[in-house]
C-alpha cells in the first residue's frame, strides 16, 4: 500500500444520504463501500416529500459484511415513509455470507451511460473486476451505450426541491450556505409546474427503462467514477479532465452512471477495484432490480472473498 491512498479507518461504519451519489461517489474516492438499498427500504423521515422523493439514507462501511448488519438495524417499514410500507426485509447478513459462487448470474457491463468519456485505467480496473465476477460463475454482457443522460430530469426535480425547501432561508441564512448551493438554486429558479410535472413523467420512464434491462440480465456494471478523484478545489461548473482530455462539468462527465439509480430507486453497491496512477481508489458499481438488494449484497461478498480491499489503509 506504499503510495496508495485509501480510506484511514477513523471509524467503523458511517451513514451517508444519496440524492444523486452523494454515499457512492465519496465511497469510490475513498475506497470503501456504499451501499444505495432500493428506495424505501430504509425509511426517511427527514424528506418532506415522502412520494416524490429520491434521497436515500445509506451505509458506507469498510465491509460488505458490514453493510448487511448496518441494513438489518436501519431497513423496516415505518409509518413515516410511504414508500417502506409492506416491503419485506429481507436478512441481509445471510445474503452477505460469500457463499457458493456466481454460475450463471449474467451481469450486463454498461461503461458508458450517456456519457462519452471514461479514463482508460479505470475502465481496466473495472474490467479486471469483471474477470474475478466471471471466474466465480458470472456471465458478462457487454453493452452498447444506449441511453441518455438524466441530468436535465434531475436538475428539474433537485432544483424545484431546493428551492422549495431553502430558497425561504437565503434572506437570513444565505451568508452561511454554500455558493453552489444558492448558484443551483438561482439556476432552477425558472422551471414552471408544467416543467416539473414532466420532469416526473420521465423519471418513470426512466424507472421502466431500467427495470427492462433486467429482463435480460441479473445485475448491471458500470464504473462508479469516470475518473478517480478530482482536486478538492475543483470549480464544480466547470469542465473536467479525464486523461489529459477537456470533458463536460462534474455532473455529466464523473458521476453520470450514479444520478439514474436515484430516479429509478435501484440498488446499487460502489466496491473498490484498484487504483489509479495517482494512487487513488476506482470504484466499480454493481446495479440491481427493484429489490434486488440480496442478490447484490451476495455478488459483493463474493467479490469481495476473491479481491480482498479491507485492509489497505494510507500512511498516517
Amino acid at each position: 500500500m506504499a503510495g496508495r491512498v485509501a480510506a484511514p479507518q477513523l471509524v467503523p461504519i458511517g451513514i451517508g444520504t444519496d440524492g444523486g451519489g452523494s454515499s457512492r461517489i465519496p465511497a469510490a474516492c475513498c475506497g470503501v463501500v456504499g451501499f444505495k438499498q432500493t428506495l424505501g427500504l430504509v425509511p426517511h423521515d427527514l424528506t418532506p416529500d415522502g412520494f416524490g422523493n429520491q434521497s436515500h439514507i445509506t451505509p458506507m462501511t469498510r465491509t460488505v459484511m458490514d453493510t448487511a448488519v448496518m441494513l438489518e438495524a436501519m431497513a423496516g417499514p415505518d409509518r413515516c415513509d410511504p414508500r417502506s410500507l409492506g416491503l419485506a426485509t429481507p436478512d441481509f447478513v445471510a445474503a452477505a455470507r460469500p457463499d457458493g459462487d456466481l454460475g450463471g448470474v449474467r451481469i450486463a457491463w454498461r461503461p458508458f451511460l450517456g456519457n462519452d468519456k471514461l479514463s482508460a485505467e479505470v475502465r481496466v480496473a473495472c474490467e479486471t473486476a469483471l474477470k474475478v465476477l466471471e471466474e466465480l460463475g458470472a456471465i458478462i454482457i457487454p453493452v452498447a451505450d444506449d441511453f441518455q443522460t438524466t441530468e436535465p430530469i434531475w436538475l428539474v426535480l433537485t432544483q424545484s426541491f431546493w428551492n422549495a425547501r431553502f430558497r425561504r432561508y437565503v434572506a437570513q441564512f444565505g451568508n452561511r450556505m454554500s455558493d453552489t448551493l444558492i448558484r443551483q438554486m438561482d439556476t432552477g429558479a425558472a422551471h414552471s409546474a408544467v416543467a416539473l410535472q414532466e420532469a416526473m413523467f420521465e423519471r418513470t420512464r426512466v424507472f421502466r427503462q431500467i427495470e427492462g434491462w433486467f429482463s435480460t440480465c441479473d445485475l448491471v456494471a458500470t464504473p462508479t467514477l469516470s475518473r478517480t478523484a478530482l482536486p478538492i478545489g475543483h470549480d464544480f461548473f466547470a469542465p473536467i479532465e479525464i486523461d489529459g482530455e477537456i470533458a463536460d462539468t462534474v455532473r455529466k462527465s464523473w458521476y453520470p452512471y450514479t444520478l439514474p439509480f436515484n430516479l429509478s430507486g435501484s440498488p446499487a453497491v460502489t466496491l473498490p477495484c484498484g487504483f489509479g496512477a495517482d494512487g487513488l481508489p476506482i470504484g466499480l458499481q454493481l446495479v440491481g432490480p427493484h429489490l434486488g438488494d440480496a442478490q447484490l449484497l451476495r455478488t459483493a461478498a463474493l467479490y469481495e472473498m476473491d479481491a480482498p480491499w479491507a485492509d489497505r489503509r494510507p500512511a498516517i
